[in-house]
């Protein structure tokens, strides 16, 4: 089965649904979002996206990242 990423949620919202995008998130560079306290804050307003964006991560490596750990992704 396929886990369908919606890239308008919150990193909260998808961690919620899979929590095992934090490995994935944290490989691409995105250390801090490991931290309970930072999951909690800028989780619930950061979408991948934007995070990307903000740490110069181009969107479609993050989306190839997440094809490699069986996710498709839905914009």
């Amino acid at each position: 089965m396929t886990k369908v990423i919606d890239i308008n949620q919150t990193i909260y919202e998808l961690y919620n649904q899979y929590p095992e995008i934090i490995t994935i998130m944290s490989e691409l560079g995105f250390n801090n979002i490991s931290k309970p306290r930072m999951l909690q804050t800028a989780g619930r307003v950061m979408t991948l996206p934007k995070g990307c964006r903000m740490k110069g991560i181009p969107l479609e490596t993050a989306n190839t990242a997440f094809q490699r750990h069986g996710f498709s992704i839905k914009e």
